[in-house]
């Protein structure tokens, strides 16, 4: 696969991720909510509170998206090895980390004011488990794009 092509597909599945996205956080959580305060009223009174902190956790989600529209540049641009791209990937593990600690913050402070029960907060642990896998990632992944730059510094300076 060309590099123009790969970058056509990778910047694709970010606007395809940004559209399913914004898809799940202003039409799937608000119905789902208010499903569930249909089924039990006393609900009511969390769902704003809720809302509004998975709202805020999406913020750090686009962010990580615009980091990779921007790496899917610099693979387009033959430009894959480059500290940029390090530093984009770097960039979207503290992302990730930010986003599983507050999400984990919230749903402990919710545990503790009973905006939450114990089973939601099983849930929250898998996504925060999983936000913190995809941070590892990310910076294993721009520990070795580092590394590949500094070779390619290297070998290009050799005559």
């Amino acid at each position: 696969m060309k590099q123009k092509e790969l970058a056509f597909w990778l910047k694709f599945v970010v606007i395809g991720t940004a559209v399913c996205g914004l898809i799940i956080y202003a039409w799937v959580f608000p119905h789902l909510f208010n499903y569930l305060v249909e089924q039990n009223s006393i609900l009511q009174s969390n769902v704003m509170p809720w809302l509004t902190v998975i709202w805020i956790s999406a913020i750090p989600c686009y962010g990580v998206l615009v980091l990779g529209w921007l790496v899917a540049s610099n693979i387009g641009n033959d430009n894959s090895f480059s500290i940029a791209n390090a530093k984009h990937l770097k960039w979207a593990s503290y992302f990730a980390m930010i986003d599983a600690g507050y999400f984990f913050a919230v749903n402990i402070i919710f545990l503790l004011t009973d905006k939450s029960h114990p089973f939601v907060l099983g849930l929250a642990l898998m996504v925060c488990f999983v936000g913190t896998a995809f941070s590892v990632c990310m910076a294993a992944l721009s520990h070795l794009v580092k590394k590949a730059s500094e070779i390619k510094e290297e070998n290009d300076y050799t005559i």
